[in-house]
């Protein structure tokens, strides 16, 4: 199988999986739990579509027995490009300062549309620290549930996310997902290296949604159950799932198998191991299939 067929046959397995029946996955990571990863210094740059992966990763880590984790730190911009954090002052700007103590493993980024020179410059200055550091940027799920890629957004725009047409939705994200894998093959084009890769968390938002069409998850029982409000703010399922998707990126292993996490203790409503031992499939699919995650096992996927 030559490269093109295996990212394409990756691809096609994963837009599958919100149409089969949920039957749960061999527990992967009881079978890797003997190998626990050395944990990771991780800082995360974002709005309020990814900052608060942050300490559920943390909490992902800890159940997983990694103790050594460390969330290095937050830079939390409300409605931000990536280009804002890294124009914080000098001073001011903690990623900076972390990234130039050589104090960071994984830069986490989530850029709203593109171009986003931000994405760059981070880049540049991170590798220029720490050769070995990876920044994962995250595909996430689409505002108001359509590719508008124009500034400012529309949030007051009214949205029914029970009504869409998922696969409308499903090829909008591909444009993204397209648009957004490109920017990131020629920033490691420029580079000369592999630093920068994608996080497919808007791909395993959509399988989930397709899940819940289909009537698969009696606790969420429309698309509405994942958002806060029109624009896509989402609730703790949605939170948890990119949450996982971002676990199987970073320490490059699945999350099947994984106890309930804190976010879903806290929030006993959707504390429903099917659910849970769901998502963790979802993510581990999601992730394995997108051959920009940096993922070097393909999970069995042919």
């Amino acid at each position: 199988m030559n490269v093109r067929e295996s990212k394409s046959s990756r691809r096609s397995f994963v837009a599958t999986i919100g149409c089969l029946p949920f039957v749960g996955f061999p527990n992967a990571f009881a079978d890797l739990k003997p190998n626990t990863p050395k944990g990771l210094r991780v800082f995360t740059c974002g709005h309020s579509f990814h900052v608060w992966v942050a300490p559920i990763l943390a909490d992902l880590a800890e159940k997983a027995g990694i103790a050594d984790h460390k969330l290095t730190g937050v830079s939390s911009i409300g409605g931000s490009r990536v280009v804002q954090h890294w124009n914080v002052a000098d001073g001011k700007n903690a990623a900076k300062k972390a990234l130039a103590a050589k104090n960071v493993d994984v830069l986490t980024l989530s850029p709203i549309w593109l171009p986003d020179e931000g994405i760059e410059s981070f880049v540049r200055y991170g590798v220029e620290h720490n050769p070995d550091l990876r920044i994962l940027v995250q595909e996430y799920w689409l505002p108001n549930d359509e590719y508008n890629p124009v500034y400012p957004l529309d949030t007051k725009k009214k949205v029914d996310h029970n009504a869409v047409d998922l696969s409308v939705l499903r090829e909008a994200n591909a444009r993204y997902e397209r648009d957004i894998e490109a920017h990131v093959r020629e920033i490691n084009t420029r580079l000369g290296k592999e630093s920068v890769f994608v996080v497919p968390v808007g791909a395993a938002s959509i399988v989930l949604r397709e899940q819940i069409e289909a009537g698969k998850h009696r606790i969420l029982k429309v698309q509405w159950r994942l958002f806060r409000d029109d624009w896509g703010h989402p609730t703790v399922p949605l939170k948890v799932l990119a949450a996982y998707c971002f676990f199987a990126a970073i320490y490059q292993r699945s999350p099947i198998g994984l106890p309930m996490p804190k976010e879903f203790e806290e929030n006993k409503e959707f504390a429903i191991p099917s659910l849970n031992a769901a998502l963790q499939q979802i993510a581990w699919e999601a992730v394995s299939a997108n051959p920009m995650s940096g993922l070097k096992v393909e999970a069995g996927i042919k």
